[in-house]
């Protein structure tokens, strides 16, 4: 597939995408829904979590897609979608699978530029149990006035960058990443923040699993992530622990290129929360595989420093100010690059999985 046709799959903001996806994907949907979020984008549009279910209705064999569970990264996985529809692509299925796409399940960090969701939760730390004690993250507390300084000064910048080059010289890089990024329940303000109760996300894709995937006894998800990796490469990062038996289904599908943080074999550290922690609850009654589909854009201090700057920008800065214009540009670079190249290596590779996703659940 050529540069500029994998072009016209992307949008340039939410509205764009959900009305690329929806134009793609309705007229071969038997069901929709439209799950409205309860609040507004950045120019007062509505928002929304769209569901669509093409193929057998009573299908027990079901393909699973989300994209934007990191708001801003649904510009990558809505993309994927809306080409999946668009091309054809769906159809080059074995037939009685079913396929379930949600579109936006973070409409509102999509539309805001955002990785975290309207209360600051990242949603891929949301999963936990509320009820029992929160996972401690001791390395950032005693970061965290580093990692979420009260000033974006150059100053302020550089004291930060100290404290944090100190700790990766004397733990390592990834030992560093993991203590920002792994999650953290004590500061609802900071970065990773993973919540006190289900998200309005959490809940709309535990509602939509419930009833749509009852029935369902296989089942295959894909979600869309970009800022880990190298550029362009898609990173098939398993979503279960290596004891789970959907582990093994994956490693089964994907074969070698199957990576887990809880085995040291990926870009991403172990985290607390994520999605798969929630689908091994909300499909306990199937069979099923879940991997994160992570596609590289820049280094990962880089990326690092893009999510710090607008967590800083959404609690002290100006919306309407430059700083907000050119850290909304660091957003853009770390999470949805817009050149042609790394679109088509996002699609191309997305294509290859979600094929391998169906096969696999028809082998079952």
């Amino acid at each position: 597939m050529g540069a500029m046709i994998a072009d016209a799959f992307f949008a340039a903001d939410y509205a764009g995408a959900r009305e690329k996806f929806l134009a793609a994907a309705k007229p071969n949907a038997v069901r929709h829904r439209a799950v409205q979020n309860p609040l507004r984008g950045p120019r007062g549009e509505k928002l929304y979590c769209d569901a669509v279910w093409t193929g057998p209705i009573d299908a027990e064999r079901v393909l699973v897609t989300l994209s934007a569970t990191h708001g801003i990264e649904g510009f990558c996985g809505s993309g994927c979608q809306t080409a999946w529809y668009a091309t054809g692509a769906w159809r080059e299925i074995p037939k009685g699978i079913a396929q379930l796409h949600l579109h936006a399940v973070n409409p509102h960090g999509f539309a805001w530029l955002r990785r975290v969701n309207e209360d600051n939760v990242d949603l891929n730390r949301n999963f936990v149990d509320h009820v029992r004690p929160y996972p401690e993250n001791p390395a950032f507390e005693s970061l965290v006035a580093a990692i979420c300084p009260a000033e974006w000064t150059e100053a302020s910048r550089t004291a930060s960058a100290g404290v944090l080059a100190d700790y990766a010289k004397r733990h390592g890089d990834f030992a560093l990443q993991t203590a920002i990024s792994a999650g953290q329940y004590s500061h609802p303000e900071g970065v990773f923040f993973g919540g006190h109760a289900p998200t309005w996300s959490h809940r709309t894709i535990r509602a939509v699993f419930g009833d749509w995937l009852a029935r369902a006894t296989a089942v295959g998800v894909v979600d869309f992530h970009t800022g880990l990796g190298p550029r362009g490469y898609g990173e098939l990062i398993c979503a279960l622990p290596p004891g789970h038996p959907g582990a093994a289904l994956a490693r089964a599908w994907y074969g070698a290129d199957l990576t887990s943080p809880e085995m040291g074999t990926s870009t991403s550290p172990p985290l607390h929360g994520t999605n798969g922690e929630g689908f091994a609850r909300f499909l306990a009654h199937a069979r099923f595989s879940a991997i994160a589909l992570e596609y590289g854009t820049l280094p990962v201090k880089d990326v690092l420093d893009a999510i710090r700057a607008d967590n800083w920008l959404h609690l002290h800065g100006d919306l309407a100010g430059e700083d907000s214009r050119r850290i909304k540009t660091q957003m853009r670079d770390a999470f949805a690059p817009s050149d042609s190249a790394w679109r088509t290596s996002v699609w191309t590779r997305a294509e290859d999985v979600l094929r391998k996703t169906a096969f696999g659940l028809a082998d079952l």
